[in-house]
C-alpha cells in the first residue's frame, strides 16, 4: 500500500489512513476487529495497528480488547468526528456508497467507479474530480440504477453518472467505451481488489 499522500486528498498522511478513516467513520455503529479491517482494506495487520493506535491516541477511534481480540470503532463523541467524517465520505467514501446503493438492485453483476475518481484513488496525480463515474454490468432495470446514482449523489455531493453495459459487452471488449474503460484506472467496488484494473 503506498505510504505517501494519496492524491484524492494529499491533507491525509497516506491511502491506507483515509481508506481505514473511511472504513470506520462512515460506519459509527459497527465494530471490526483489526484483523478484519486489515483484509478489507488489503493491508498488513501491523500497519493497520499502528494506524488504529495513532487515531485512537487523537481520540477519533477507540478500541476495546474481548478476548486476544481487539475491536475498533469510530469515537462518535470526538469533537471533530462529525466533520472528520463528512470529510472522509466527500474524499474515501465514493466506493462504499456506490457499493450500498447499487448493489441491492437487481440483474448487476458486477460494479465498478472508473474516470477521474478512479485514477485519483490509484495514485495518479490530477485536478480533484468534480463527479463519480459507475460502471454497472448487467442486465438491471434503468430506472432502478438511476434511482441508486441520485441516491449515491445525495449522500456524496457530487455527481454521480451511471453507465450500463451487459456481460457480453464487458467481456467481450469489443465496444469502443468498454475498450477505453479497461485501459483506465477502474475500480472493482464489489470483489477481490485482485481483480481490479489500471492502465
Amino acid at each position: 500500500m503506498r505510504s505517501s499522500a494519496p492524491p484524492l486528498l494529499p491533507i491525509f498522511r497516506s491511502q491506507l489512513q483515509g481508506e481505514l478513516l473511511a472504513a470506520v467513520l462512515l460506519a459509527p455503529e459497527r465494530e471490526e476487529s483489526l484483523s478484519e479491517l486489515a483484509r478489507r482494506l488489503g493491508a498488513d495487520v501491523g500497519t493497520v495497528q499502528r494506524e488504529v493506535s495513532r487515531l485512537e491516541r487523537a481520540g477519533i477511534v477507540r478500541s476495546r480488547r474481548v478476548g486476544n481480540t481487539r475491536l475498533v470503532s469510530a469515537d462518535t463523541r470526538a469533537p471533530v468526528h462529525r466533520s472528520l467524517a463528512e470529510v472522509v465520505l466527500r474524499a474515501f467514501g465514493p466506493r462504499q456508497v456506490v457499493a450500498e446503493e447499487f448493489l441491492g438492485v437487481r440483474g448487476v453483476e458486477d460494479l465498478y467507479i472508473f474516470g477521474s475518481w478512479a485514477a485519483r484513488y490509484r495514485g495518479e496525480e490530477g485536478p480533484a474530480p468534480a463527479d463519480l463515474d459507475v460502471l454497472v454490468v448487467g442486465a438491471p432495470d434503468r430506472g432502478e440504477v438511476y434511482d441508486a446514482a441520485t441516491r449515491a449523489e445525495r449522500r456524496l455531493g457530487r455527481e454521480v453518472n451511471a453507465t450500463i453495459r451487459s456481460s457480453e459487452s464487458w467481456k467481450g471488449g469489443l465496444d469502443g467505451f468498454v475498450r477505453q474503460v479497461r485501459s483506465s484506472a477502474l475500480i472493482r467496488v464489489a470483489g477481490d481488489r485482485s481483480e481490479e484494473a489500471s492502465g
